[in-house]
């Protein structure tokens, strides 16, 4: 009854329209009222959710992903990437450049919607006049956006690492992703491959030398960023918040003085819409920390965890019946709201049955991810179609290979731990 009473109040209250950060804050206070305790409990956590350090981490990295993603950097990443698979020859390029452009865009913004938009712009009419099907180039650019959800500096990362009570470090959460994420990638390449031939898609073409020179030239200054996050944070210069700040000085840097293609007067606007979603993830993370607090206090992890022991008792059966349920939440909701939902009802139960808690936070991160390219919820489906000019209906008629191909590594990545764990174990994290 103390489950259905936390969950059934958030759900009723998300089903009648209230946001989801307060239905979550509604969700602590008829907690709070079933048990007993004083709402003055609820709000210290309240409080206390985002009274971190780490809470920094989350602005840096979503300036410093912003200011990239509109300050030119999409395009030079978009060329260099050119230059990279333009050498091969290959039939099906372009759809390869978007992949590879996208891949290192990832390991900059940390999202996936900005890479939707970035990426897409410039690809999708790029790939249309090659004589590329529209409706391809945005399920190639939405299918590769996912990648960002994985790969470091990915800000849903860091919001596990919250919804976890900063148990797990943000740097074993990152290096977890590397992997994951450059297998999405290698895969989604296949798969184009694959159509390429089949229905005799352009073959990609070399960049003269000179050109090619100059082109990885430009793009070095933004893929520096790559090397200050992850170099910085591994060689023990910084911790992650502090990485964060850095490489948002150096994204201002390059975007203002170096490329100068962004406008000063812009600038502000870009800051307001940052300051916004920040605002928004962390009054989620505030209310989500007292929900958190109340079923803990309600012990509803170790009701759930005997729910679930009245299916089976085989971690790979378990594994597969929380896949299917997080796909289902998914598509259902917002992700950040998803991970600190589901992030203290689901964890128990997966260390419970001996799952670690770094690689059950990146199925968790590609389950949500496949989610955000489904409708009703969808962000990268919704972003790829507007900027691609295709209808959802079209996009749902000819995306099933993309989703193919997630599963598959979704998969893979559910049930062969090393892949999310080998690099952690490796650098001693």
């Amino acid at each position: 009854m103390d489950a259905l009473v936390v969950i059934g109040t958030l759900f009723a209250c998300i089903a009648v329209g209230v946001p989801i950060a307060y239905a979550l804050g509604l969700a602590a206070i008829a907690a709070a009222w079933w048990v007993d305790i004083p709402f003055e409990a609820v709000m210290l956590q309240v409080s206390s959710g985002v009274s971190k350090f780490a809470m920094l981490t989350i602005p840096f990295f979503v300036l410093a992903g912003a200011i990239m993603a509109e300050g030119g950097m999409a395009g030079r990443l978009v060329a260099f990437a050119n230059v990279l698979v333009g050498a091969l020859r290959l039939r099906g390029g372009l759809s390869l450049v978007n992949i590879v452009a996208t891949t290192f865009l990832s390991g900059i913004s940390g999202s996936a919607v900005a890479d939707t938009s970035a990426i897409g712009s410039v690809m999708i009419p790029q790939m249309e006049r090659s004589g590329y099907p529209r409706v391809f180039a945005t399920n190639v650019t939405i299918s590769a956006s996912v990648q960002a959800l994985l790969v470091p500096p990915s800000h849903n990362a860091v919001i596990y690492s919250l919804a976890t009570g900063g148990t797990i470090s943000v740097l074993s959460l990152f290096m977890a992703g590397v992997m994951p994420g450059l297998l999405l990638g290698l895969s989604l390449i296949v798969l184009c491959l694959i159509i390429a031939y089949r229905n005799g898609h352009p073959t990609g073409e070399a960049v003269p030398l000179r050109q090619a020179a100059k082109i990885a030239l430009e793009a070095f200054w933004g893929l520096v960023t790559l090397i200050i996050i992850l170099g910085g944070i591994l060689g023990g210069v910084f911790t992650a918040v502090e990485a964060g700040a850095v490489a948002t000085v150096w994204a201002f840097f390059v975007t203002m003085f170096i490329y100068r293609d962004y406008r000063w007067r812009d600038l502000p606007a870009l800051v307001h819409r940052t300051m916004r979603t920040v605002a928004m993830v962390m009054t989620l993370i505030a209310f989500a920390s007292s929900v958190g607090y109340m079923m803990a206090l309600m012990q509803v992890p170790a009701k759930i965890t005997a729910f679930f022991l009245t299916f089976s008792h085989d971690k790979y059966v378990i594994l597969m019946m929380i896949n299917v349920l997080l796909l289902v939440i998914g598509c259902l909701v917002d992700m950040a709201p998803a991970i600190l939902i589901c992030t203290p009802i689901l964890l128990p139960v997966m260390l419970n049955f001996g799952v670690d808690p770094v690689h059950f936070g990146m199925i968790m991160l590609m389950n949500l991810g496949i989610g955000l390219c489904h409708p009703p919820v969808g962000s990268i489906l919704f972003v790829g179609c507007a900027i691609g000019k295709v209808s959802l209906e079209e996009v749902m008629r000819h995306i099933w290979p993309f989703y193919l191909v997630m599963f598959g590594v979704l998969m893979l990545v559910t049930y062969v731990p090393l892949i999310s764990l080998w690099l952690p174990h490796a650098l001693g994290l």
